[in-house]
């Protein structure tokens, strides 16, 4: 049985009593299209005050005139599929059930993990059938040619094999972005409910990749950009994928950035009570035409220099569907010849944000 069938036998009290238990998003509605009753779930899929709007305003772009009409007269449900965009696009299927000559329940059974998983299997498999062959063909080719020279002087055969290790070893890393970044989009649309410490987390990434940066005589700045005596700032999230994201912007700006330069991470209190988090390096910079394209999977502006600096093309994909999940923003700004700044804005808990 189906909760719009168990929904069916039961009265409006009832009706608001089960839906306390559902996982599914649950409306109630009069014929005259005011929402009366809205479930957890509900409030969480389309957002929150929805009791006392209308059923046209919550459900753009559908005309619910005919359709109630249909149902008060018929008795029977109506169901139709509705994508509800706003940073995050949403897929559902709602049901439409007559309980009474006043009252109708609306039923959303979520189906985003469905149409994700759908996307993210497609997507992969044609991402590592196209990716990896160039690996695989460069792979094999030095293979066959070993084979085929017992008499290879060792000096070449060790330059092949060192390709093939560089080779083999790409292809491992574009395997883990991608795993990553499959994940990712699954989860995209449930926002993380943990508690994340902004700065601590800078901080933790600094300390990891500042060996790194020395390597390249680079130096890590840490601005803080918040008062001694504020609450810390916290945002609602999952601490790894925010390591991740800072992560791979240090990362992005040190392999990037001109050696013996700096490279600037700024956390600044944003209006609003965001949280801006900002990693500025000193480089060659980006052109403009480039910079809306940044965050497609495999763009890059030089495939060779990113190839050659370890980049599989999915680091700023990853972080761009991260920042989603956590309904924050992602803005580039550059400057050519000088350099480039990746903003991430986090709204911040409201205990930090006061």
């Amino acid at each position: 049985m189906t909760p719009s069938d168990e929904i069916a036998g039961l009265t409006i009290t009832d009706v608001e009593q089960f839906g306390k238990l559902l996982d599914d998003g649950l409306l109630l509605v009069g014929f005259d299209q005011t929402i009366s009753y809205a479930n957890s779930a509900a409030s969480k899929m389309l957002g929150e005050e929805l009791v006392n709007r209308q059923l046209g305003e919550v459900f753009s772009q559908v005309t619910f005139d005919d359709v109630l009409k249909n149902i008060g007269t018929a008795k029977r449900p109506h169901e139709f599929i509705y994508s509800h965009q706003k940073s995050i696009t949403r897929q559902f299927r709602v049901k439409l059930t007559a309980l009474s000559e006043t009252q109708v329940s609306v039923l959303l059974m979520d189906m985003t993990l469905q149409r994700n998983l759908d996307k993210v299997r497609r997507d992969f498999v044609a991402n590592v059938s196209h990716e990896l062959r160039s690996p695989l063909t460069s792979l094999i080719g030095f293979v066959e040619t070993m084979r085929a020279d017992d008499d290879m002087p060792s000096d070449m055969r060790s330059h092949f094999l060192g390709i093939m290790d560089e080779e083999s070893k790409r292809m491992t890393r574009l395997i883990d972005d991608l795993i990553s970044l499959s994940r990712v989009e699954v989860e995209e649309h449930i926002v993380p409910d943990e508690e994340v410490a902004v700065r601590e987390v800078m901080m933790s990434v600094i300390e990891i990749l500042k060996d790194r940066a020395a390597r390249q005589e680079m130096t890590i700045q840490f601005h803080d950009g918040f008062v001694e005596d504020a609450p810390v700032p916290r945002i609602k999230g999952d601490r790894d994928e925010i390591v991740e994201v800072m992560h791979n912007l240090i990362e992005n700006a040190i392999k990037y950035g001109h050696p013996q330069s700096k490279i600037d991470v700024e956390m600044i209190p944003a209006e609003s009570g965001q949280i801006w988090c900002v990693v500025t390096n000193q480089g060659d910079g980006i052109e403009e035409r480039h910079i809306p394209r940044l965050t497609e999977r495999f763009y890059r502006v030089d495939k060779a220099r990113s190839r050659q600096k370890g980049g599989t093309g999915l680091g700023l994909a990853i972080v761009k569907h991260i920042v989603n999940r956590h309904r924050g923003e992602l803005s580039i700004t550059s400057e050519l010849g000088a350099s480039t700044s990746f903003t991430v804005q986090f709204p911040l808990l409201k205990s930090a944000a006061s």
